[in-house]
């Protein structure tokens, strides 16, 4: 196949800005020539690489020339950087979209990209770490922080580290719920705050309490931030991480209502296996930043 590096480029500017339009603002050409491009990228394949919905969306045989392109793509710019040729205007930066937890975002991971090299511009995908897995595995992606401990094809894995959770709440809501303590007929019955449909940290702990499913009422709130304040404005009990409460616990704002079956959740590094001079630095900041914080 003769791929051209200008063909490339349009089918990844099109799948992460959704529109032809916003790719030619992109790659400062008209949508006509990204249009043309991406058919004749499509005919060296011999393949329909993208459906033309909004947002545009890559298909099987596209996934697979997509992560060609973003690896292709990241080379050129490790190169263009040993040269010297510079990565001062944005349209030079090497772009790395990585899928990151929400919890891991907003506690740890942000001070660790900061120490990244320059030059460098973040799509941060925000997915729970038990499904960042399938942004990696379909090229969305060139890193993730991930629950899976082995490795998809092509990419390499890191260990670093676990997210201790506990079940916490206000102590008010915790002696009007709570009184007779932390027991599976409490826990059927207190309002309890969950991330999203996803999100099964609560329910965990709930059958470990119980042996069997509960149902309590629940407050859905896809935030990390707004999920943290809405226990601590006792909306219901939640599964904190360590690193979010700890202020909290020391102030008595919030308390643990069962110490003892706390989740530690693993969390791995796995990147392209691919011999990048940037990814590699950013793997090493994560790497740092994790064994500072994770247990």
């Amino acid at each position: 196949m003769d791929l051209q590096l200008d063909q490339l480029r349009a089918l990844d500017a099109a799948t992460a800005e959704g529109t032809f339009e916003a790719a030619a603002r992109r790659l400062r050409v008209t949508p006509s020539a990204v249009s043309q491009r991406i058919k004749a990228l499509e005919m060296a394949v011999g393949r329909i690489l993208l459906q033309r919905t909004k947002p545009v969306r890559a298909t099987e045989s596209g996934l697979a020339v997509l992560r060609l392109a973003r690896q292709i793509e990241l080379l050129t710019g490790d190169t263009a950087r040993e040269l010297g040729s510079g990565t001062a205007r944005s349209g030079e930066r090497i772009r790395i979209p990585l899928a990151v937890n929400a919890d891991s975002l907003e506690s740890w991971v942000m001070p660790a990209l900061a120490d990244a090299p320059a030059g460098v511009c973040f799509e941060i995908h925000r997915e729970d770490e038990e499904h960042t897995i399938g942004l990696l595995r379909d090229g969305t992606v060139m890193a993730a922080i991930t629950a899976a401990a082995e490795p998809v094809q092509g990419c390499t894995v890191r260990k670093l580290g676990a997210m201790r959770y506990r079940a916490m709440a206000t102590p008010e809501f915790a002696r009007a719920w709570f009184a007779e303590g932390a027991t599976a007929r409490a826990f059927a019955a207190a309002p309890v705050v969950v991330f999203d449909r996803k999100d099964d940290l609560q329910d965990r702990l709930m059958r470990r309490r119980a042996r069997r499913p509960l149902d309590p009422p629940r407050h859905y709130i896809p935030s990390s931030s707004g999920f943290a304040e809405a226990v601590r404005l006792g909306l219901g009990w939640g599964m904190l991480p360590d690193l979010q409460a700890e202020s909290d616990l020391r102030s008595g704002h919030l308390v643990v209502l069962d110490p003892s079956p706390h989740i530690d959740v693993p969390l791995y590094w796995q990147q392209w296996r691919l011999d990048s001079p940037v990814l590699s630095a950013i793997a090493d900041t994560i790497a740092a930043a994790a064994a500072a914080s994770l247990r």
